[in-house]
C-alpha cells in the first residue's frame, strides 16, 4: 500500500537517501510516497513467489529479492522504486542500499490504494526502462497481468491464478493455484 506524503515540497534523490526514520517510501517524480504494510494475503503471495523463484534460480546466475530500492535511469534524480518482487541478472549494480539499473523481472502486487500507480506510472516506468517482464498480480480478482517488452512497447497477456511461465527464465514456472483455492474455499 503507498499513500503521498501530503507535501508540496519535491525532494532528490540524494536527499531520499539521507532520511532517518522507520517508515519507508518511494520516490516518484520527486515526491514521497508512503508504503505501508501489506496485508497478510500479499504477503504470503510474496512469500510464495520468492520461493519459488529462489528454488528455480539456486545455483544460477540470476537472484531474486524483494522490496529494495531501485533506480531506474541514471540520470534521474526523482524517482526511487521499491518493487515487491524483482530478478536481478547483473549484481554489479549494487550501490549499498539501492539497485541503479534495470531488473530482468519485476512482479508488483497490488493493493486498492496502489493499484493505478503499477498499472499505469510504473508500467511506463518500467517499459521505458527496458524492463523485460513485468508482471501485474492482482490478489483482489486472483488476476496475473503479464507484460512481456517487445522492441519499445509491453505486449498484454492475462491470466487467472494457476501455473505461469516466466518468458525470461528459460524453464521457470510460477505456480499461484493454491491462492486461487484459498480464494474458493473462503467464497471471496
Amino acid at each position: 500500500m503507498i499513500n503521498s506524503l501530503k507535501t508540496e515540497r519535491r525532494y532528490t534523490y540524494q536527499e531520499f537517501l539521507e532520511i532517518d526514520d522507520e517508515n519507508r517510501y518511494e520516490l516518484i517524480d520527486g515526491i514521497l510516497y508512503m508504503m505501508s504494510a501489506p496485508s497478510p494475503r500479499h504477503q504470503s503471495i510474496s512469500s510464495e513467489i520468492l520461493r519459488q523463484l529462489g528454488n528455480f534460480l539456486d545455483g544460477k546466475k540470476c537472484s531474486v529479492t524483494h522490496e529494495i530500492n531501485v533506480k531506474l535511469f541514471a540520470d534521474d534524480d526523482a524517482n526511487t522504486v521499491i518493487p515487491d518482487i524483482l530478478v536481478i541478472c547483473d549484481s554489479t549494480k549494487f550501490t549499498g542500499i539501492t539497485y541503479e539499473g534495470v531488473p530482468d523481472f519485476i512482479i508488483e502486487i497490488t493493493s486498492p490504494s496502489n493499484s493505478y500507480r503499477d498499472y499505469l506510472d510504473k508500467l511506463n516506468d518500467y517499459r521505458r526502462a527496458g524492463v523485460k517482464e513485468y508482471w501485474i498480480i492482482d490478489p483482489e480478482n486472483n488476476k496475473v497481468f503479464v507484460n512481456i517488452l517487445e522492441g519499445n512497447n509491453y505486449s498484454l497477456s492475462h491470466y487467472d491464478f494457476g501455473e505461469i511461465s516466466v518468458a525470461v527464465l528459460a524453464g521457470c514456472t510460477i505456480n499461484l493455484t493454491r491462492f486461487s483455492q484459498t480464494m474458493a474455499q473462503r467464497g471471496q
